[in-house]
């Protein structure tokens, strides 16, 4: 019969070395989940197939915008290279707009929230969907689709530039007031979430011209682009007019708001699929073809333009468009803008729906 200290002995080894097998277990677990974590760093398992649930594509509604011929571009991004895009990416289904019984007196309800007159009228007996209002002795007005929702605010500083007066506020304070201006009258989107960017600018000569400046400034322009969307959301948008968004204000230095733009139509997040990509060499060769949309053109006027940066983008069109769609953007010196469709071209075709 073993005694009492050979018992004890057993079992005090027992446990160190279950203890060591625990240890070791543990180690082993965590030595296991790195090599499996790397393997599918440097091994990673193909993405699904593209979905390319909406079938063939529209073509982008890129508007008609004057195109220099004999343009020469030339590559110079940081690193000398174009970059890798991603192989697919999601498309979003953009709801249609219907008329309604209520759309006239919805839009003089948000016209007297903006701080205008709501007895507003068409504008013309052709546009009979866009009513014109205004304001009691202010040289201001509104001009809005009733259907769309869309809006224009405009002052006549020349006749009145006496609102103009001191410096305009910091740039984040004048963002925080361009985003809350449009949550107050019952606007609120997704370019709450999305980038801003500012720029200061001075009245001269009956125009308004930049300045690098917020001391030699007397206004600010806010533009508010979209959320970013996208597999990872991690992709911006870009406008017709870049680098001006489809929503923006100018404050002044008494933080009046005179002048906004608001072009948003909806993007359903629920209702999407993923489309095939062109790579950045295809798209960069359409590009020197002349298969682009140029968004800008920029200061350089002499026909040499340098490309900085090739990324990926949405398009947000400032118009109804049945899908939200990616496009390779070309950005260069002197404010240069080109897209070209980032969807593989063999997957567009299909004819376009239009909306009021």
């Amino acid at each position: 019969m073993a005694s009492l200290t050979q018992i004890a002995i057993v079992s005090r080894k027992g446990i160190r070395y279950g203890i060591y097998a625990i240890v070791l277990i543990i180690i082993a677990r965590f030595v296991f989940n790195i090599g499996v974590s790397l393997y599918k760093k440097i091994f990673p398992p193909p993405p699904p197939e593209p979905t390319v649930a909406f079938g063939k594509l529209p073509k982008l509604p890129f508007p008609e915008k004057e195109r220099p011929e004999n343009l020469n571009y030339v590559l110079e991004t940081p690193d000398g290279k174009l970059p890798t895009l991603p192989a697919q990416e999601t498309l979003y289904f953009m709801p249609p707009i219907s008329s309604s019984i209520d759309d006239v007196e919805s839009a003089k309800t948000k016209a007297q929230a903006l701080g205008f007159n709501p007895d507003g009228k068409p504008i013309a007996e052709a546009l009979k969907n866009v009513y014109i209002f205004d304001k009691t002795n202010i040289p201001s007005t509104l001009t809005m689709n009733i259907i769309t929702g869309i809006f224009s605010i405009s002052y006549n500083l020349n006749a009145d530039p006496s609102v103009i007066s001191g410096v305009p506020p910091a740039s984040d304070l004048a963002t925080d007031q361009a985003k809350s201006y449009f949550v107050s009258v019952g606007i609120s989107s997704d370019f709450q979430q999305g980038r801003s960017t500012t720029e200061f600018l001075k009245l001269e000569g009956g125009n308004l011209v930049k300045v690098d400046s917020q001391s030699d400034s007397e206004l600010i322009k806010v533009n508010l682009f979209r959320e970013n969307l996208g597999l990872n959301k991690d992709i911006s948008s870009v406008t017709p007019d870049m680098p001006e968004a489809n929503i923006w204000v100018i404050i002044t230095g008494n933080r009046t708001i005179i002048s906004a733009e608001y072009h948003y139509f909806q993007v359903d997040q629920q209702k999407s699929g993923t489309y095939p990509l062109k790579t950045a060499d295809e798209a960069w060769e359409e590009l020197k073809k002349g298969d682009t949309f140029i968004a800008n053109l920029g200061t350089d006027t002499d026909g040499q333009i340098t490309i900085r940066r090739v990324y990926l983008a949405y398009y947000d069109p400032g118009q109804y468009a049945e899908f939200y769609q990616p496009v390779v953007v070309f950005e260069g010196d002197g404010g240069f803008y080109a897209y070209v469709p980032a969807v593989k071209a063999d997957l567009y075709g299909a004819e376009a729906e239009s909306s009021e």
